[in-house]
């Protein structure tokens, strides 16, 4: 632990989050799971899919989970560490092994099954916190996801936004919300008591409908206004709405020129926005940046493969072309 607690101070992370990273099986080839022989070993999860982001952006990220003790534990923790993000928190266990997940598309459509279930980051409890490492922060970056994997998840990433108020850091809360994890009468309540405690709530437009039960732009607007948190709204018709003391403002999106694959959009706009309040931007210039990053996501196949560095993004920014060779 002391070797640790000394990483963690020579790197001080700005941005730290947790949650499930797992490996991921792909077809090679255009056929679906059922006839395919060959497959691409990947991994994927959203608060990684974040964290890689913040780094590729040029900011300290850190990210902490159980990993099993297993290939693809190792695998994930290797490529993690050298996307520049400080692994120095995650645990390889041998209680349980890392969770998997398939994915086929197959005329078009995208199809996922997981094998998560009693999987090492599962078993992630309280106790497995760090107060020290989270303390040093300036923000932290919470899904819903987490509070769906488990009883001892869900208390581990309460107590994880109380440590961070604690501590004065930010929360950034994206429900995240995943309906083959845990029922929509089971998940309203845990997300909206976690939006209640965040200072950023990262929610979708669709997500919000189901959460506050209504279709109605105008009462979902009220009911985000009793919050304390600033609220950025993703999904409304080629806008992202920024919802702070009753009053909405929007940012449009950007034009993608050939959509590939929307996985891993919205995790990319989290990084953006982040990164943006770290650069000190205004809300609206954040929500811009986090545009910008998922528009560059969904022009490349995978969760994170097509995050963008920051010289890409200024790239993008200041009209620079692109020169072959």
């Amino acid at each position: 632990m002391a070797a640790q607690q000394g990483s963690a101070q020579m790197f001080q992370p700005e941005i730290i989050t947790f949650g499930e990273t797992m490996a991921l099986m792909m077809p090679a080839g255009s056929k679906g799971i059922e006839y395919s022989s060959q497959f691409q070993g990947l991994f994927g999860g959203a608060e990684s899919n974040v964290a890689i982001g913040v780094a590729r952006l040029g900011h300290r990220v850190g990210w902490f989970s159980r990993l099993g003790k297993d290939p693809f534990g190792r695998m994930i923790l290797k490529k993690i560490r050298g996307e520049g993000v400080d692994v120095s928190r995650v645990e390889l266990t041998t209680e349980a092994p890392t969770g998997m997940m398939l994915r086929e598309v197959v005329s078009g459509k995208t199809s996922v099954y997981y094998y998560r279930k009693n999987s090492a980051a599962s078993t992630l409890k309280p106790e497995h916190l760090d107060e020290e490492y989270i303390k040093q922060a300036k923000y932290l970056h919470v899904t819903g996801i987490t509070p769906a994997l488990s009883e001892s998840c869900r208390a581990a990433a309460i107590e994880a936004m109380r440590l961070a108020r604690k501590h004065g850091v930010k929360v950034c809360f994206d429900p995240n919300l995943r309906l083959k994890l845990w029922s929509i009468e089971e998940a309203r309540g845990v997300l909206l008591d976690m939006a209640k405690e965040a200072d950023y709530f990262l929610p979708g437009l669709d997500e919000l409908k189901l959460l506050y039960q209504t279709e109605s732009f105008e009462e979902i607007v009220k009911h985000l206004s009793e919050l304390d948190a600033v609220s950025i709204v993703k999904g409304g018709d080629d806008v992202t709405y920024v919802v702070e003391k009753g009053e909405v403002s929007s940012v449009p999106y950007f034009k993608a020129e050939q959509v590939v694959d929307t996985v891993g959009a919205g995790d990319g706009f989290c990084a953006g926005f982040i990164v943006g309040l770290l650069k000190g931007y205004s809300h609206t210039e954040a929500v811009r940046l986090g545009n910008l990053i998922g528009c560059m996501v969904v022009q490349m196949e995978g969760d994170w493969e097509g995050i963008p560095t920051w010289e890409q993004v200024e790239a993008v920014l200041n009209n620079v072309k692109h020169v072959e060779r």
